[in-house]
């Protein structure tokens, strides 16, 4: 009798948590990222050349100085062209597979496996915007910034953003080799007019208007007002200054991961498209 009533009260095995189960997968989709050395090339190489060419072509001089601007360009950059590019060809080709709904299965949720596949490219994308503000600190052209807040929100929420939207897009993603295409808008269209390589102050009023409320160009103006100051329309402010032009980028930063996050929601497939 007292054997029985110990083993009714022995603690239940719960299995591994969910931190515990989200690193493990994690962990795997790392091992395979490392062995496709096209995306590892594309993710390592190709942005760089990228942020590579602002100080070449002289692109960003009105902006503020090159080390912040390098920065900021490295973070745009890397959210749009490796973050959120290879977000959507992952998910998509973990879908076509089959892997996503196999998973479904288990005992991962949808957040785990979601965060799961998307933890290396996160972890790729922090570690290339590390390497560029360090290459920025070699060269000697690294300023002290006008406050640190602003540019870790703009990352951070950047990164959850362009995740929701990567999840978002597979919705009329059939394929990876597809996903160039139905990639394009975010990448040319939010990339070329969220102030990057052209200031907002010398595009005409209205377009400068309507460029300030995409999706990344928030981003943008939050990176810039904390490291080198600089509104979106180009005047030097100091820390007061900065956090007083920072509402309305982070009212549209916000606004944008609501938005994602009901698209991805909605939007995001499990199973293969027939």
């Amino acid at each position: 009798m007292s054997a029985a009533i110990t083993a009714a009260h022995a603690p239940v095995d719960a299995g591994p948590s969910r931190v515990s189960r989200t690193l493990a997968l994690a962990g795997a989709e790392l091992r395979l990222f490392l062995r496709n050395r096209t995306a590892v090339v594309n993710s390592v190489l190709l942005p760089l050349l990228l942020v590579a060419a602002v100080p070449a072509l002289g692109i960003g001089e009105e902006v503020g100085p090159v080390g912040p601007q390098l920065v900021v360009t490295a973070i745009g950059v890397m959210l749009v062209f490796l973050t959120y590019y290879n977000l959507l060809t992952t998910f998509v080709a973990r879908r076509e597979e089959q892997i996503l709904q196999r998973m479904r299965t288990g005992e991962l949720t949808g957040l785990e496996v979601v965060l799961g596949i998307a933890a290396p490219t996160l972890l790729v994308t922090a570690g290339q915007i590390a390497v560029v503000a360090l290459g920025v600190a070699v060269i000697g052209e690294w300023s002290a910034p006008v406050d640190v807040v602003l540019p870790v929100v703009a990352l951070l929420c950047g990164a959850a953003l362009m995740l929701m939207l990567a999840a978002a897009s597979t919705a009329f993603t059939r394929t990876s080799e597809s996903a160039q295409i139905t990639a394009l808008p975010l990448l040319v269209i939010s990339s070329s007019l969220c102030g990057l390589f052209f200031p907002l102050s010398l595009m005409p009023e209205a377009l400068a208007t309507a460029a300030r409320y995409l999706p990344l160009t928030p981003v943008v103006e939050l990176s810039r007002l904390g490291l080198s100051g600089r509104t979106w329309d180009g005047d030097v402010v100091d820390l007061a200054g900065a956090w007083s032009a920072a509402p309305l980028p982070l009212a549209v930063l916000a606004g944008w991961l609501v938005v994602g996050a009901v698209l991805a929601r909605r939007g995001f497939r499990w199973a293969p498209r027939r």
